[in-house]
């Protein structure tokens, strides 16, 4: 197996060395993704049950408690439940957006070696043309097959094993990444439900609204 990699050349050894990373990201994204502690199922319904009752210490205990980002969430929002709602809704904004960067931590590493490791092999391909012509031209023109094959095996090799690097890891980062939208779409509905749970608080001066923002308050206004 070593001969056979060993005639790629030597940009073999980074597109190896991407795959491993690629497949350590995925591992522990996965891992990270996948414990339920991080769902916060039931949070948001025995919040609101303790909100309408009034029991608002209650409810600062159950988000606090949960280790999940949905009680994170929300237990900052309960820190300025009783301040006006543009506060309110800024902070509930803010705390989802730095669960979902906590979320979608490495991702941008495994697009960047989907889009790298391809571009390696094309650039191990024209290396391999290059020795292939060089030895053509050393030949005087007498094409000798079983003299251009290292040539070829490089240009061959580095080409599928860019590939084969390159598509494992773009579908990876496509299937973490619709995990990660999944868990933003929990959260600004948790805070949504949050936000119609205690009705309406006194409105401050209007700041500048962000896409989550204005997808929060169309939610609440529907």
């Amino acid at each position: 197996m070593f001969e056979f990699l060993a005639k790629g050349g030597v940009l073999v050894v980074p597109i190896l060395l991407c795959s491993v990373v690629a497949l350590a990201l995925f591992l522990e994204r996965l891992i990270r993704l996948g414990r339920p502690r991080i769902r916060g199922n039931g949070l948001i319904s025995g919040m609101a049950r303790h909100l309408k009752n009034g029991e608002d210490h209650q409810a600062y205990d159950l988000a606090s408690r949960d280790a999940s980002p949905m009680g994170r969430v929300l237990t900052q929002a309960m820190e300025v439940k009783n301040q006006d709602r543009d506060t309110l809704e800024a902070v509930l904004v803010h705390a989802t957006e730095a669960e979902t960067r906590e979320l979608s931590r490495y991702l941008q590493a495994l697009a960047t070696i989907g889009n790298i490791t391809p571009l390696l092999g094309l650039l191990g391909t024209v290396l391999g043309m290059i020795k292939a012509f060089m030895v053509i031209q050393e030949m005087g023109g007498k094409v000798n097959a079983a003299v251009l094959a290292g040539g070829i095996w490089e240009a061959m090799l580095t080409t599928a094993l860019g590939l084969a690097v390159a598509l494992p890891t773009m579908v990876a980062h496509s299937y973490l990444s619709a995990r990660v939208d999944r868990y933003e779409a929990q959260l600004q509905d948790g805070s949504v439900m949050f936000l119609k749970s205690i009705g309406s608080p006194t409105h401050g001066h209007p700041h500048a609204d962000t896409p989550r923002r204005q997808a929060i308050t169309r939610a609440i206004n529907e």
